[in-house]
């Protein structure tokens, strides 16, 4: 029998802690939880966990510097819970490498529900990598949009013959949008097709990652932004050499 997909909970809060162990046990699930950051990164470093749900306000060290630290090593899926109506930990969160984020305070249940998306994501992308890289002797592939390459063997992206470093969720809207360059791709469907969901009312997690791409890819051959928006409808990746 197979082991149960484990869970890392750092928060201090521990109501929240005892009930998440219970709804995600339901789940299948095995929760550890770590009441503050220091506890909560060794833990993360110390074990191969499924999915890392993270606090950002932690005694000691904030979620954002356990968040810096755990990404120097570890590429696991981190769920961040931040403040409600605080727009910038939000971005922040995601701009150093966070799969997506949470308000407080907020329904367990809809937590539950995303931890079940990025698990499902990342089993889909671990399964796609080994996949694709199994094949990639046999047919390497590179993606091309003008001087933009992705190498989806290697999940390596270039501008310019330069790497390009990004985030899980980052690299997997660039993937989608490249392979539909031209066309324009809804926000419904990138939240599906990245994290894993449905989009939710209020939700900017696609907008927050389509911004953090447009800073770190940089302008298009003409100067102009490679992703752009298309009003009411999605984004759209453009090309501008045939």
């Amino acid at each position: 029998m197979a082991d149960p997909p484990q869970i890392l909970v750092i928060d201090d809060d521990a109501e929240l802690c005892e009930l998440l162990a219970e709804l995600l046990g339901q789940e299948g699930y095995a929760v550890e939880s770590a009441r503050d950051a220091i506890s909560g990164l060794a833990r993360a470093r110390e074990k191969q966990f499924t999915l890392v749900v993270l606090d950002v306000m932690l005694p000691g060290l904030n979620g954002f510097e356990v968040l810096t630290r755990l990404r120097q090593s570890s590429r696991v899926p981190v769920l961040m819970l931040t403040a409600r109506g605080e727009d910038v930990d939000r971005i922040v969160g995601l701009e150093m490498g966070a799969d997506d984020y949470l308000p407080k305070p907020f329904n367990p249940r809809e937590l539950v529900a995303r931890v079940r998306a990025l698990h499902r994501r990342a089993s889909h992308a671990g399964d796609v990598d080994a996949a694709l890289t199994a094949r990639a002797a046999e047919a390497p592939q590179v993606l091309t949009v003008d001087d933009l390459e992705v190498a989806p063997a290697a999940r390596r992206v270039r501008v310019g013959g330069e790497d390009v470093k990004l985030t899980t969720a980052e690299y997997d809207l660039l993937e989608v949008l490249v392979r539909q360059a031209g066309t324009v791709v809804s926000r419904e469907d990138l939240a599906r097709r990245v994290l894993g969901r449905r989009l939710a009312a209020y939700d900017r997690g696609i907008d927050m990652h389509v911004s953090n791409l447009r800073r770190k890819l940089g302008p298009g051959p003409d100067g102009g932004e490679r992703i752009k928006t298309v009003r009411n409808a999605g984004y759209i990746l453009a090309r501008e050499r045939p």
